[in-house]
């Protein structure tokens, strides 16, 4: 799933556009609860670097919220990643490089938005 895909489909599920916080990183994306206000998942472009991973470039990332009890088995998987520039026992970053199956990242969209709704 791409950053596209991934925007539409929350579109599709939740009607929620995103917005851009950051001044500095006007491709970066915040989708938030309507009424709450919190992230349920930001959309990044970040150096493969900062996952670890080699080679130059960017990557598209997605941070999701996730039941800290999940996130060490998440994390075993390709394409899961502690979360770039946040709480890692709380948040993963996704890779949105077609490694995650998009039924897998649809999932953890979900998931993040039931753990941020409170």
């Amino acid at each position: 799933m791409d950053r596209t895909k991934l925007a539409e489909h929350i579109q599709e599920l939740y009607q929620i556009s995103p917005d851009h916080p950051f001044a500095k990183h006007p491709t970066f994306e915040a989708f938030r609860h309507q009424l709450n206000r919190k992230w349920f998942a930001l959309v990044m472009d970040i150096p493969r670097e900062k996952l670890g991973l080699e080679g130059d470039g960017m990557i598209d990332v997605v941070n999701v919220k996730c039941d800290p009890l999940l996130i060490g088995a998440l994390r075993n998987q390709p394409g899961i990643y502690p979360a770039y520039h946040m709480n890692k026992t709380a948040w993963l970053s996704v890779a949105l490089d077609g490694s995650v199956a998009d039924e897998q990242v649809k999932s953890l969209i979900e998931i993040s938005f039931d753990a941020t709704g409170r």
